[in-house]
């Protein structure tokens, strides 16, 4: 008796025991999403309109401008993610996860930032006439990739998935995070690093098209990151690098603005470093203590104001009185801690929906109070709507922050000297939340949040837990606020409310926290990012603001309840399989996978 042996397969030639959407042969579907992919690219160095008046000027050959160089990044980005499912040597890590979600991905991303551009060009330039050769190619090559990637199976059965399984193994052995050597974990997060970096900064630069094209290969190529299991590898090299991953990140963030040209850019990461840092405090009460804060903002605003009538302001009411900054900022986050502790101690003994009334009631007494506080409806404290206007700048050791300065040949403008100095105050309330949040006190928050009943039963203090909890956050807020009020040069009562059109408010704080990932570092700062630079970018939803987080929530809770940076804990307590939302049939590895293959 003969016996036979089963002859490898590699995935272009893979059995076809399961088709994907389109019909297609698996060698042929490859093959369709590397030549697209590289014709995609190819075809940004041809002119694609005659014109310099559409934004980027697209009229050179050989050359990509505006546009075209993000249709070159998702054109590279599509052709290097097919050559890892070829498993061409060097190329295995791009794909942990061993599914063909991130080249769905990636496809329909430059096929969405290539016809964004090509209709763009026919509407503001009044029609398809505007368009040149290297358009109609672009238009053709961008599609073949997304049929390429349709036509490959989008469940793998047992048989496939060990086949592709034993082909890329044995093609580029990947190393876990934990079996590489420790410089290259390092080299890694600081690659990592500078790509944020130059990503973030590219991105705060660009206007109108530019940035929705760039919003667009952003999205699309952070989810086929995330479903191939890039970020879940890259959050293991992190963990086992926390300060120095940390430290890389707070480099970058000083780098920014070194980058920049324009002042007004560290203007917008300024305010978003200050409301990522109150939202990082909100985070103590909503994301590890549980508690539903809706008027959170106001602990903000007590340390705005608290700054602005010790600062030397000829409009406060202690006009004579100049605190040094440090100074003026202890006395903004005491006040915050004070009413942090006076709001809390009557009403902590609530939970739930009863809790939310409460704060929400504060924030719009906070509101109402400084607004009446003028001389006519109540004691003459705060100029009552006019506010406290002319703070001014800080001065440090004969540093003003007022003024320009040349750092190694660079020139820092006023808002980037309030940057660098927010940077510094981040660096400390992030290392507050983090000891925080590791201590005896932070596991006693996650154990009210989880089972308040529960937790009690086993001897812990609730009420004791989430005053501290509620008071930390407010001074954190607080302190926050003395350098909101700096950057500003007046606070007014108008944004400290519940909701409004433009940040600072309690609905933004929230939503900032929630669509980052709660009980997370990062995820309020990237929350906060997003939040105040979409409106500023996309200047049509200014008005519509309100509309747009509400939709972006609700499409968040659907499909990703934890957040776009989640916490593991809570990632796992909203998937009920043991592999993150991911069934047992569709994962190409015994590892665990993160997302669904073909989401």
């Amino acid at each position: 008796m003969t016996e036979t042996t089963e002859t490898p397969q590699t995935p272009a030639t893979a059995p076809a025991e399961q088709r994907g959407l389109i019909p297609l042969p698996l060698a042929a579907a490859r093959a369709l999403l590397l030549g697209g992919g590289i014709l995609t690219t190819a075809s940004t160095f041809l002119r694609w309109t005659w014109t310099s008046d559409f934004p980027g000027d697209l009229t050179v050959n050989g050359y990509p401008g505006g546009l075209q160089v993000l249709t070159l990044i998702a054109g590279l980005l599509t052709a290097l993610f097919a050559l890892a499912a070829y498993g061409v040597r060097g190329l295995g890590w791009l794909l942990p996860a061993r599914n063909n979600a991130p080249l769905v991905l990636v496809a329909l991303g430059g096929f969405a930032v290539t016809w964004y551009t090509v209709i763009s060009i026919a509407a503001e330039l009044g029609g398809i006439v505007n368009w040149e050769p290297g358009t109609y190619i672009a238009a053709v090559a961008s599609l073949l990739p997304v049929i390429g990637a349709l036509a490959l199976p989008q469940k793998a059965t047992a048989s496939t998935a060990e086949t592709l399984k034993a082909y890329i193994a044995k093609a580029d052995q990947v190393p876990a995070p934990q079996d590489t050597a420790p410089w290259i974990q390092r080299l890694t997060i600081t690659i990592v690093a500078a790509l944020a970096l130059t990503v973030f900064a590219y991105g705060i630069d660009a206007e109108d098209e530019l940035f929705v094209g760039f919003l667009i290969v952003v999205v699309f190529t952070a989810w086929a990151l995330q479903t191939a299991g890039l970020f879940d590898r890259f959050s293991h090299l992190t963990a086992q690098n926390r300060s120095f991953a940390l430290a890389m990140g707070f480099v970058a963030a000083i780098g920014f603005p070194f980058t920049q040209t324009n002042d007004h850019y560290a203007n917008l990461g300024v305010n978003i470093l200050i409301f990522g840092t109150v939202a990082l405090g909100l985070n103590i009460v909503v994301g590890l203590a549980g508690l539903l804060d809706l008027g959170y903002v106001a602990f903000l605003g007590v340390g705005a104001y608290t700054a602005a009538l010790v600062s030397g302001s000829e409009f406060s009411k202690f006009s004579g009185v100049q605190f040094p900054f440090w100074a003026a900022a202890l006395t903004g986050a005491a006040a915050s801690l004070v009413f942090g502790v006076l709001i809390g101690a009557p009403t902590l003994r609530l939970r739930g929906d009863y809790l939310a009334i409460v704060t929400l009631g504060f924030g719009e007494i906070f509101r109402i109070a400084v607004n009446n506080m003028d001389g006519v409806s109540g004691p003459d404290i705060t100029n009552g709507p006019n506010g406290i206007p002319s703070i001014p700048d800080l001065s440090f050791f004969g540093f003003d922050f007022g003024q320009n300065h040349d750092i190694a040949g660079f020139t820092i403008g006023r808002f980037a000297n309030y940057y660098l100095l927010m940077v510094l105050i981040s660096a400390l309330v992030v290392t507050i939340y983090r000891r925080a949040s590791d201590s005896r006190i932070g596991r006693s928050w996650i154990a009210i949040r989880e089972d308040e009943t529960a937790a009690t039963a086993m001897g812990i203090n609730g009420f004791r837990v989430k005053l501290i909890a509620f008071a930390l956050g407010a001074t954190l807020a607080g302190l926050a606020g003395t350098v909101s009020a700096h950057v500003t040069y007046s606070v007014v009562p108008n944004p400290y409310q519940f909701a409004g059109a433009a940040p600072p408010n309690s609905a933004f704080l929230l939503a900032a926290v929630v669509l980052g990932g709660m009980g997370t570092v990062s995820g309020p700062f990237l929350g906060a990012a997003l939040l105040y630079l979409l409106p500023e970018k996309l200047v049509a939803l200014q008005d519509k603001s309100l509309l747009a987080f509400g939709i972006a929530l609700i499409l968040l809770m659907r499909f990703r309840p934890e957040g776009i940076i989640p916490n593991r804990r809570r990632q796992l307590e909203f998937h009920e399989t043991g592999q993150l939302d991911v069934p047992d049939t569709t994962t190409l590895t015994d590892e665990p996978a993160i997302t669904k293959a073909g989401a």
